[in-house]
């Protein structure tokens, strides 16, 4: 999706966050930690490997927002996502993606304690909202293995884009537990 305000993106990202919520809601424990043949993690290795990306995004952002400010760049609260991320975005989602070592889970956290923390991380994003929209970040970039180098407005709608890509990756991998 092409946003145009940090507020589109986080309203985004809220509505893809309350539809992981519900469908792991609706989860027995059995289908939670079923691994089907053929797939690496279960559903909650899955909700904490999206947890630790979720909190290294947002360290990322504030990395690159106190850079921008420090350098007094500021934003009227527009988005800049560039066409190289846009082209980048496309390709993902046709293909399988295996994510770095850094970000596998332990398979020691619980969904509970996972969406506990991914409700603590989306608490110190909602403080970094102000930030988002009074500081343009756009000069300021971090590497992704994927996206390359990427502004904070950028992973921010990444963030969002990865939790929709693993919630309809547990709604596949239902289909192969049920």
């Amino acid at each position: 999706m092409k946003y145009e305000t940090i507020e589109q993106i986080y309203d985004g990202n809220a509505k893809i966050r309350g539809r992981l919520k519900q469908l792991l809601s609706s989860l027995t424990d059995e289908q939670i930690s079923a691994l089907p043949d053929g797939e690496k993690w279960t559903i909650a290795q899955i909700v904490e490997h999206v947890t630790i990306v979720d909190e290294s995004t947002m360290k990322i952002c504030a990395k690159l927002l106190q850079k921008a400010q420090g350098a007094g760049q500021t934003s009227d609260g527009r988005v800049a996502i560039s066409d190289a991320f846009l082209q980048k975005g496309a390709e993902i989602a046709k293909i399988k993606v295996e994510a770095p070592s850094f970000v596998h889970p332990t398979g020691e956290k619980s969904v509970a304690e996972s969406l506990a923390k991914l409700d603590e991380t989306a608490e110190k994003l909602a403080s970094m909202r102000e930030l988002f929209e009074s500081v343009d970040s756009r000069e300021e970039k971090f590497p992704h293995p994927f996206f390359g180098d990427i502004s904070a407005q950028e992973w921010l709608a990444l963030k969002g884009g990865h939790e929709l890509r693993h919630t309809r990756q547990i709604e596949n991998l239902l289909t192969k537990i049920n």
